[in-house]
């Protein structure tokens, strides 16, 4: 630049003119080469170096704002399709009360107060947003002067509400409100950048069978409220998940806390067996109430002898249970329990509300403890807690994700042997105990029924509710074979008995039925049942009444 600026003096000092233009039109030529030169750098790397196979995601032919989402088998759960907004002109519209007459005609959703405002205005002004094709076509064909249209990309759900709290919904700029949609905005919008899809771990059969029957039961009872998931126990997937009432916003999976009642016992009875401090065999004293300091604690079909630890589950025992968690002491229940996932929020893409877990672990709490009352949790927790019980004893997350979480670290809470007693003693207890009604012909359901009263102004009472059924099809086989989690949960039935084996157990045994063959789970006979459900007797003469 110093020499530019002194050629120009020098040509004037030395009378040179002819220089002094020469000069010049180097001058502007390099810098129109140089500008020329930055463009077609910046062009190349645009065509050659951008991440993508050498195009830019936003010129992908197939680009949207967000990709469609569809489920683990590609079904299509949300997409994208164009709509319009309407936009009027007043300034080249010649006859208003004629045109906002033809309008309304032609339009019967847009607004009155909008259509004379943008009629009457000063300047162009949207009417209304999201027009289908049809009625941008109804309107168009009016010909009126002073009317266009402007496209928009619009989020749709085809199935309307049917797995709506795990789907969820955007903004019309298209950010994630809920649920998945929030969950994986990110990764959603970036999806459609690149014109592909994005895929989630739901089953939309499963899902089908699952609201279907959630309501069916709900509806039987007059609940209040309903809640169904089903999970793979091996991957932590979420095939279904459904909250009752559809028209509730709020996904009672994760937004509701319960008190689970017996559906704990799974839990304390599995803490006993893999410390080692009970087994099978082992013989609790339930001949007569127990009393806990001013409390007395009595069973709700109280056998009034003395039990083993099967006996106590099967016939699902306060007394024996709470006999258990005051031995083992608040040191091992809180251990277990934590384990379980029970003291913390669930760790799922959907935000999920904390439990309310107690403040003293005293004998008596470790009595309610034990039997599923003291602690509210989502049913999240317990199906991610039931799971990990049943797939050979490892806590794997829950997810929405097709495939499981990348790089999950399951951690081990309960030996394999513990989980294999388990599923035992859970498929014993449909097969012969309280869970008797969610038996599925040849499917080996095993599971634990769960009934609390609910507490109003203070105490607890009996007119308000909630039935529980956590089970797992098919019980049997090595610890790491195929299986599946379904949780049904009643709030509030105002039909009698209100447990959990009424209004939640024959539920989970309909929709393991109806689902089994989406899933690939055969049918055949067990020690217990036959291929087609029915009892083997030879099992009811060693065991005795089979109740």
């Amino acid at each position: 630049m110093w020499w530019v600026e002194h050629a120009f003096g020098r040509a004037h000092a030395d009378a040179r003119p002819e220089e002094d233009t020469r000069v010049r039109i180097f001058v502007v030529l390099a810098a129109f080469s140089f500008v020329f030169v930055c463009l077609t750098l910046g062009a190349a790397h645009a065509a050659l170096l951008t991440a993508g196979g050498g195009r830019g995601a936003a010129s992908h032919p197939d680009a949207v704002v967000r990709a469609d989402m569809i489920d683990r088998n590609g079904a299509l759960l949300a997409t994208n399709i164009v709509h319009y907004g309407l936009y009027i002109d007043p300034a080249q519209v010649w006859d208003r009360p004629a045109a906002a007459a033809q309008i309304r005609r032609a339009l019967p959703r847009v607004s009155r107060t909008r259509l004379d405002n943008a009629l009457n205005g000063d300047r162009r002004l949207l009417v209304v947003n999201r027009l289908t094709p049809q009625e941008k076509a109804a309107v168009h064909a009016l010909a009126l002067g002073g009317v266009g249209f402007e496209p928009e990309d619009v989020r749709v759900y085809p199935l309307g509400g049917s797995a709506r709290h795990v789907v969820g919904g955007v903004d019309t700029g298209g950010q994630g409100l809920s649920a998945a949609e929030r969950a994986f905005n990110d990764e959603i919008r970036a999806a459609g950048a690149r014109g592909e899809t994005f895929q989630v771990s739901i089953d939309l059969r499963v899902q089908g069978v699952l609201e279907n029957e959630l309501a069916a039961a709900a509806e039987a009872v007059e609940a209040k409220g309903a809640v169904g998931i089903i999970t793979d126990v091996q991957t932590g997937e979420v095939l279904g998940m459904a909250s009752w009432p559809a028209a509730n916003s709020r996904n009672l999976a994760s937004a509701a806390t319960y008190e689970m009642g017996s559906v704990f016992k799974t839990f304390t009875v599995a803490a006993a067996i893999d410390t080692g401090r009970a087994d099978m065999t082992t013989l609790l004293d339930a001949s007569e109430s127990l009393q806990i300091g001013r409390r007395r604690i009595n069973d709700f079909h109280a056998q009034n002898r003395v039990m083993t630890l099967e006996e106590v589950y099967l016939h699902s025992s306060n007394i024996g249970t709470s006999l258990l968690a005051t031995q083992m002491g608040p040191r091992v229940m809180r251990d277990y329990f934590g384990r379980f996932g029970l003291l913390d929020p669930a760790p799922f893409e959907i935000p999920s509300e904390r439990p309310i877990v107690p403040r003293d672990w005293s004998d008596s709490t470790l009595a309610s403890l034990s039997f599923g009352y003291g602690v509210s949790v989502t049913p999240l927790q317990v199906a991610a807690a039931m799971a990990a019980l049943t797939n050979g004893g490892r806590y794997i997350p829950l997810t929405l994700r097709k495939g499981g979480l990348p790089n999950a670290r399951a951690r081990q809470v309960v030996s394999p042997e513990t989980s294999l007693i388990l599923l035992d003693l859970m498929r014993r207890n449909v097969a012969s105990g309280s869970g008797g009604r969610a038996e599925a012909a040849g499917l080996r359901v095993g599971g634990k029924t769960g009934s609390a009263n609910k507490s109003v102004n203070g105490r607890y009472s009996t007119a308000h509710a909630v039935g529980t059924f956590a089970g797992v099809f098919p019980a049997d086989g090595p610890v790491n074979a195929r299986r599946y989690q379904i949780l049904v949960l009643i709030d509030e039935p105002q039909t009698y008995p209100r447990t959990g084996g009424f209004v939640a157990a024959p539920a989970v045994g309909r929709i393991a039925d109806r689902i089994a063959p989406f899933l690939g789970v055969e049918r055949r006979a067990d020690p217990w049942r036959t291929a087609v459900g029915d009892r083997v007797p030879a099992f009811e003469d060693v065991e005795g009444d089979g109740l």
